[in-house]
């Protein structure tokens, strides 16, 4: 335990993020994810098993907000806060966990940046392809309600594989490790 201590004390403070309360930020993150990720699926529900037309369809906090679901500011802010808690938590994983990330991490800076080229296009009135709203590269082939809904769902799908490896590292990846995340190895009699 003392060595556990030190080990974790060595790192600068400025990494308290990736040591001792990267736990606690993983499942911050976890539940925003998650939630966005929700709202995306309550969207899928209401346009092919409800059958509602694709305007009223909003999510569900877009039924009392439908301001949200057409504001690329707001799209744009939630794949930048994708984006830096990737990159802000990854130098907590270590070995099979940190693949596993980087795999989820790279797929949002692909899902960041068209986010980003739908937000620059509502800013300047230029939209790409001659198109009359907003619209994306892979939406030229893909319609966007399905394209977030798997753009989410194959960021989420690493992130998740990334947490549970991370929860239970092997021998080689607990020794690695920056912070208290992984669950305690039971003591054999």
């Amino acid at each position: 335990m003392a060595t556990e201590t030190a080990r974790l004390g060595s790192v600068d403070s400025g990494s308290a993020l990736n040591g001792r309360h990267h736990k606690a930020a993983l499942y911050v993150f976890a539940f925003i994810v998650l939630a966005h990720w929700a709202e995306h699926i309550a969207q899928a529900i209401q346009i092919y098993v409800l059958g509602w037309p694709l305007p009223e369809a909003r999510g569900v906090l877009g039924l009392p907000f439908p301001w949200l679901v057409k504001s690329e500011w707001m799209h744009y802010g939630y794949a930048l806060l994708m984006l830096v808690g990737l990159i802000m938590l990854r130098k907590g994983f270590t070995g099979r966990s940190r693949t596993w990330w980087n795999i989820s991490l790279g797929i949002q800076v692909w899902h960041h940046f068209e986010h980003l080229l739908l937000l620059l296009q509502a800013l300047t009135g230029n939209n790409l392809a001659g198109k009359p709203v907003p619209t994306s590269i892979i939406q030229l082939l893909v319609p966007r309600v399905e394209l977030h809904l798997f753009y989410n769902t194959v960021v989420f799908i690493p992130m998740v594989v990334a947490m549970i490896l991370h929860l239970r590292p092997n021998a080689a990846e607990r020794a690695e490790a920056r912070c208290t995340c992984a669950v305690p190895v039971p003591a054999r009699a």
